[in-house]
């Protein structure tokens, strides 16, 4: 069984299209770094896109008021994940979006406005809603048939392409648009802090020194299409999206089982409906926040389903930072371009593994053996637990 693939776009802190983020990470390049365009304490580490506000509107050709920069980073990645294809009466086109914190980077501006009696602009709070990204996107593209929002925390991204998936297979779309946005703001920001899982340092995940993440922004989608659409699109598959499963184990709102309960409820449902075999994984992109206890419970989790044949596994997050809701889509884009390319990628910024469980990521870009199936791993907020499994066949 397997969803096709036919087009992809991604912005994040390492690049503005899918060949910028491809180059970055085959010269383990991060784009972590001190905080540049959001006002926040000088020398604070995050994945920022290297892109302002004004720069993306222009190029994108919006209007200064009336967005935020979750809905502008999203149609960047969306448009080019669209690429020229048209609209057509006998296809049934829809957009499922996911975001967490929505336009909250506006409501900041709103509110310091507003705390300052400097006539704040009221209808700013439109654009908080977490729908006012997905409805802008699906606006611009012309799309109308299915609009959906979704917000899981940071399983929500690869939640949209889990849905997306299921409406293809039921018959109830022909192609969607699957993925996520988000930007930072001091909202999410603080939030981790007072969480104590903010690292100062640069973020290392799997490593049994790590202390925290790196929060980071972006935005990815996928465009999946059945075989009729394809028909009429005449686009090239580019890889499949075989199995899928979301566990929420409810096991605490912000920590994880650490006996990794949900998180292998979730990889063991998604490899059984993929119908491919443990032994066929290439690669693991796992969640690694970077922090004690996910880190911790992914590890666990990995051995409960894989024992001691764990495949190739490193989180890509010390590229990005933790894009929270964008996260499941952007790291998609990254496996599908790990089947493309035969590339495992490394897991920046580790030493020594985590002594619980002994295991170690891979540290330098693999290219030596074919790549054919990756498991994503994406764990929220709340024990809502998702992995996705892509490969290059039906």
């Amino acid at each position: 069984m397997g969803v096709r693939i036919t087009g992809m776009g991604i912005v994040s802190a390492i690049g503005l299209t899918v060949a910028e983020n491809l180059q970055a990470l085959t010269e383990s390049r991060s784009g972590i770094g001190p905080v540049q365009y959001l006002e926040e304490s000088e020398g604070l580490l995050v994945g920022e896109v290297k892109m302002s506000n004004e720069a993306l509107r222009q190029e994108l050709d919006i209007a200064p008021k009336g967005i935020s920069r979750t809905s502008l980073l999203g149609l960047k990645a969306a448009k080019e994940a669209w690429g020229d294809n048209q609209h057509n009466s006998r296809l049934r086109t829809g957009i499922i979006s996911a975001t967490s914190v929505g336009g909250m980077d506006r409501t900041e501006d709103f509110y310091k406005t507003y705390l300052g009696n400097n006539n704040p602009d009221f209808n700013i709070l439109k654009t908080h809603d977490s729908g006012s990204t997905t409805e802008r996107i699906a606006a611009e593209l012309g799309i109308s048939g299915y609009i959906n929002t979704l917000s899981t925390a940071c399983s929500s991204g690869a939640n949209a392409i889990m849905l997306g998936a299921r409406m293809l297979l039921n018959g109830k779309l022909d192609r969607v648009l699957v993925g996520g946005s988000d930007a930072l703001t001091k909202f999410t920001i603080n939030g981790f802090r007072s969480l104590m899982i903010y690292d100062d340092q640069w973020c290392r995940p799997f490593d049994d020194s790590r202390s925290g993440l790196n929060l980071g922004e972006g935005a990815a989608f996928l465009l999946m299409e059945n075989e009729k659409s394809i028909g009429i699109s005449g686009n090239k598959t580019i890889g499949f999206v075989n199995g899928w499963a979301n566990a929420a184990d409810a096991y605490h709102q912000t920590a994880s089982s650490p006996e990794g309960k949900g998180a292998t409820l979730a990889i063991t449902n998604a490899l059984a409906q993929s119908g491919i075999a443990l032994s066929d994984i290439s690669y693991i992109n796992a969640h690694g926040t970077g922090t004690k206890n996910n880190d911790l419970s992914e590890s666990v989790a990995l051995t409960n389903v894989f024992g001691e044949h764990i495949p190739a596994f490193s989180s890509t997050k010390p590229f990005t930072g933790h894009t929270l809701a964008a996260a499941g889509a952007i790291e998609a884009v990254f496996s599908i371009l790990a089947i493309q390319h035969n590339l495992i990628f490394p897991n920046l910024n580790y030493q020594t593994p985590i002594v619980e469980t002994g295991l170690n990521p891979a540290v330098t870009l693999q290219s030596e053996t074919p790549v054919t199936a990756v498991v994503s791993n994406s764990f929220g907020f709340g024990g809502n637990n998702s992995s996705l499994v892509f490969s290059n066949h039906i």
